[in-house]
């Protein structure tokens, strides 16, 4: 799609991300919602432009769990809200999966989930999980604990570049989960085995539930580190969608043997400038009182 057809939408989509997740975290009394503020762009660039997903006949309405698998009642997975399961299509795998609320709203705004999907969130029996699980909708594996999600990606990238299929495996990550020791040795892994056939967004938006990132385990220069592991690896201001979306169609452009990634520095209170009275804990809104929700909803009607 040419610029003119696919911004306008996506610049739609990410307002739609940020408007749904703060409507159900004041519905909720609570939600992350700094996390839609820091990633909204990066969502909606990755399902209105970079993604190669597809299309579904109408927006899926998500199901009840059917149990835990065993034989006779194979796994269910989220997989389906991608299309995924075509050798040229993408697999998409959400790594922090605290940020579940984001992708159900960004796959609403998308038209590949029905909102009435959402009137069972985290409710017992549901697949709209809080934190997502292999069944969530737009799930294709359980990602935690933090950190875990990159190597069933490598994995999967693995055994696509065995088979020869030309999908890739694209990746959203937050800069937390990237402290862990497990992450550093999936990147060494993944360039090993030359998997240029991924491609990881993160979100660095500077924070963690402990408080900013440089005061728990600091992770900068992260851009120099990745690229010392062997990564290909670009930093961009990551609410400029031009420059999301050129990341993105550039990886395909090209063949490569590295993983690449894309540093999205980010701001945690991007639109909501709300959430400043919240610095540094910005990682789970919960009201402390009446007092609060009742300004969030003055700040909601606004925002609408």
């Amino acid at each position: 799609m040419s610029a003119e057809s696919w911004k306008p939408r996506a610049v739609r989509m990410a307002a739609g991300i940020r408007r749904r997740v703060l409507a159900h975290t004041i519905a909720r009394n609570g939600g992350y919602l700094s996390q839609a503020c820091s990633s909204a762009e990066i969502f909606a660039v990755l399902y209105g432009r970079i993604l190669k997903l597809s299309p579904l006949d109408s927006p899926v309405l998500p199901g009840k769990f059917p149990g835990t698998p065993k034989p006779g009642l194979p796994a269910v997975t989220g997989a389906a809200y991608n299309g995924a399961g075509h050798p040229d299509c993408d697999n998409f795998i959400l790594s922090p999966a605290q940020y579940a609320l984001v992708l159900y709203a960004a796959l609403i705004e998308a038209g590949r989930m029905d909102e009435k999907g959402m009137d069972d969130y985290d409710r017992d029996g549901s697949t709209v999980e809080m934190i997502g699980a292999e069944h969530s909708p737009g799930m294709e594996v359980t990602t935690g604990s933090l950190g875990q999600g990159i190597s069933q990606a490598a994995g999967m990238a693995f055994a696509r570049k065995v088979k020869g299929e030309t999908g890739r495996v694209v990746m959203f990550m937050s800069d937390g989960e990237c402290q862990s020791g497990q992450f550093w040795e999936a990147v060494q892994a993944m360039s090993y085995h030359k998997l240029g056939n991924m491609l990881i967004y993160v979100d660095v938006n500077g924070y963690q539930c402990d408080g900013k990132m440089t005061a728990v385990m600091n992770l900068e220069p992260f851009d120099k580190r990745l690229k010392a592991f062997g990564a290909d690896v670009h930093r961009i201001d990551g609410h400029d969608m031009d420059k999301l979306a050129r990341r993105g169609t550039a990886f395909r452009s090209k063949k490569q043997e590295s993983p690449t990634f894309v540093l999205c520095d980010t701001d945690p209170c991007r639109g909501m400038d709300i959430l400043k009275k919240r610095y540094p804990k910005f990682h789970y809104v919960r009201f402390l009182d009446p007092k609060e929700k009742a300004e969030y909803r003055k700040f909601y009607k606004k925002y609408v």
